[in-house]
């Protein structure tokens, strides 16, 4: 199983960031040591070139974050000061979810161990997203004529709004996000289904509106590829969940979307997307045990 990293380019960030950039390396480092995979395993991701980005954002967009050349209003938007730093950053994870939807197309699985970055528009970011890379990656597949029907399976905490919009209206390509009613973004956009669930919800109500979704998402997309955003956040003690699964039931949630695609023959490629646990540790294991459960699913 490949496994595309991006810890090693490091965003210099202001101290008090409350965005946990230390969970990417941690998570490279727990995956090494807990003897699933050997070094071979772990791959350097291409940056997406300008041609591919263009397919999910405007053009001037990119270039405007290319150059630094963003207000103070786009930059709060993103949460991110600008740096060069940044953009390599964010031309990278998009590039490693290109590439481990190319790997998963030839192996049946594979990852971004970052990525997930469901909050950036068509021309413009927010909420920590510069590069949308889901939708990115999708266009790319097609462009490369790797896979024609994409269904997204967004289980972040938060609505993929940002995916939602750049793909509205494009039937080749299905969203599905499941998601805290009340939780950012406060003004959602419409997937081509969406399951809203209240504050608390846990592990067995969870998991039935999964099933449910799951259910309607193959049968109307008929799917050659998956995207899986496996956030961390959907967990109990996440300081921006407001859900209440246990790491029991993100276990089960993510073998359920596993055992769907492996079932269905269709391959996938997973992003971890959200994780923000009072403890990292936390929401280091939950990535780690999402990582090593493809693995074993996939051997």
């Amino acid at each position: 199983m490949q496994l595309f990293y991006t810890d090693v380019f490091v965003l210099p960030l202001p101290p008090g960031h409350r965005f946990p950039m230390e969970k990417y390396a941690r998570l490279r480092q727990t995956l090494l040591d807990c003897g699933d995979f050997s070094a071979a395993d772990f791959q350097l991701p291409h940056a997406a070139s300008d041609e591919e980005l263009c397919r999910a954002h405007d053009a001037g967009y990119i270039r405007r974050i290319s150059n630094g050349d963003i207000d103070e209003k786009m930059q709060k938007a993103i949460g991110f000061p600008w740096s060069a730093a940044m953009v390599e950053r964010s031309r990278r994870s998009a590039g490693a979810t290109i590439d481990a939807c190319r790997a998963a197309c030839s192996d049946g699985i594979a990852a971004n161990l970052a990525g997930g970055t469901h909050h950036a528009f068509f021309d413009r970011g927010e909420g920590f997203c510069v590069f949308n890379d889901a939708a990115v990656a999708a266009r790319a597949m097609q462009a490369e004529g790797r896979a024609g029907r994409i269904l997204i399976v967004d289980c972040d905490v938060h609505q993929g709004n940002g995916t939602a919009a750049i793909l509205a209206g494009d039937d080749s390509a299905f969203t599905f996000s499941i998601h805290g009613a009340r939780n950012y973004p406060f003004t959602k956009e419409s997937s081509d289904l969406d399951i809203e669930l209240p504050d608390r919800c846990g592990d067995d109500a969870y998991l039935l509106h999964l099933d449910h979704g799951l259910d309607t998402a193959f049968d109307l997309s008929r799917p050659e590829l998956v995207i899986y955003l496996a956030g961390a956040d959907p967990y109990t003690d996440d300081r921006l969940g407001r859900l209440a699964l246990s790491m029991a039931g993100l276990n089960e949630r993510d073998r359920r979307v596993f055992a769907r695609c492996r079932d269905a023959n269709v391959p996938v490629a997973v992003t971890m997307a959200g994780g923000y646990a009072r403890r990292i540790d936390d929401t280091v294991a939950i990535h780690a045990a999402t990582i090593r459960l493809a693995r074993r699913m996939w051997r």
